[in-house]
């Protein structure tokens, strides 16, 4: 098998599935009971946060553990919309960024927020000015994503914060699920008020995550109930989660400053020899991020490339994996300026460490044979 959706999800490491059983089997008391196994559980939750913090370098009461991308994002958009409504309803984001946000971002329209929706260039990058010309009065909010989770292309989070803190009136939000382990930003500092992490993308686990929330950023929660979280996320927490979300970040940053240029180098050697395959017109721009290739071949429907892969191992996508189902053409290509054919034609390349040279020749191979067979049934 040659897994080359890792955008999508990871492969969970096998030392994180060994924490989250551990803590499971010995930590299952909840964090909130007064007896004492209750408080070895909230002394290692509270442990699992300082480890976090010292990882992401930011303060412990900036962690909040969270079920992953989606929810961190709605919790980090609606939060900051609901609460600070009174001081205006405009909200700015871009045309490119992920459902979770987009689709958040679309829900408050429906209740009276004010939406404003910044263009991207040919390379799927927003323009610092265009965020800065669109600040008003009542805007109580930036949200930009880090890396496209579709094109890899990698948005000036750095710039965009510095005009953020122009502004203290307002709110920055970062979506870094797809930059996390890969490219690195520093939090602390940076103008970024709240920044949304997932464990599934950096080989951690399904339904963990991390919203960091800056000192004295006030959300209204999305949740109620037992005031966990300092009130921000009621519910009982996912000690075992959390765990094994700090142990996957752990082990991704270690990779990351080791590795990092292999997958650089892997990531150009896919772009070269993609560029001479006749038919196929690569979409990522040159500077991206090392683990994400979108290109398009006009005139197949992304979905047969997809199974004719897939039937020899090799796994691929089209789209963001939340709306792969929906075989219209991309939101995201479509953003960039390409034309119809190129929309709905893109298909999705992304690595991880664990890819290899081997298997991107492999797939390369498999990719030409499969060009080959569609053509001649075609003709």
């Amino acid at each position: 098998m040659i897994y080359l959706d890792n955008s999508a999800t990871t492969k969970p490491n096998p030392e994180v599935l060994k924490s989250f059983q551990q803590v499971s089997q010995s930590f299952f008391a909840n964090p909130s009971s007064i007896h004492q196994l209750g408080g070895e559980t909230e002394k290692l939750l509270i442990k699992s946060k300082q480890q976090a913090a010292d990882l992401l370098q930011v303060h412990e009461d900036e962690i909040v553990f969270t079920s992953g991308g989606t929810e961190g994002n709605n919790l980090a958009i609606k939060g900051i919309a609901f609460e600070h409504q009174g001081r205006g309803k405009h909200i700015i984001t871009s045309e490119i960024e992920h459902p979770s946000v987009y689709e958040a971002c679309k829900s408050l329209e429906s209740l009276g927020f004010d939406i404003t929706y910044l263009p991207v260039n040919h390379n799927g990058v927003v323009s610092v000015e265009d965020v800065e010309r669109a600040i008003r009065k009542d805007t109580i909010l930036i949200s930009i994503m880090h890396v496209n989770n579709e094109l890899g292309s990698i948005q000036p989070i750095q710039e965009i914060g510095k005009v953020a803190k122009k502004h203290p009136k307002l709110f920055f939000h970062v979506d870094y699920v797809q930059g996390l382990g890969k490219l690195p930003i520093m939090l602390h500092n940076s103008g970024i008020d709240l920044c949304t992490m997932s464990g599934h993308k950096i080989h951690g686990l399904k339904g963990t995550g991390i919203l960091y929330l800056r000192r004295g950023v006030k959300l209204f929660p999305l949740f109620h109930g037992g005031e966990q979280e300092r009130k921000i996320r009621s519910g009982t927490e996912n000690l075992a989660g959390a765990v094994s979300f700090v142990k996957a970040l752990r082990l991704i940053m270690i990779r990351e400053s080791s590795e990092r240029t292999n997958l650089f180098q892997l990531h150009q050697y896919l772009r070269s020899e993609l560029d001479m395959i006749d038919g196929i017109e690569i979409n990522t721009p040159k500077e991206s991020a090392p683990h994400i290739m979108n290109f398009s071949i006009p005139g197949l429907k992304p979905e047969v490339m997809i199974h004719t892969l897939g039937k020899q191992g090799i796994f691929i996508s089209t789209k963001s994996a939340c709306s792969s189902k929906d075989l219209d053409e991309s939101r995201i290509i479509k953003a960039c300026g390409f034309k119809e054919a190129r929309s709905k034609s893109a298909l999705r390349v992304s690595l991880t460490y664990d890819n290899t040279l081997e298997e991107i020749n492999e797939f390369l191979s498999k990719l030409k044979e499969a060009l080959k067979q569609l053509k001649d049934v075609m003709e």
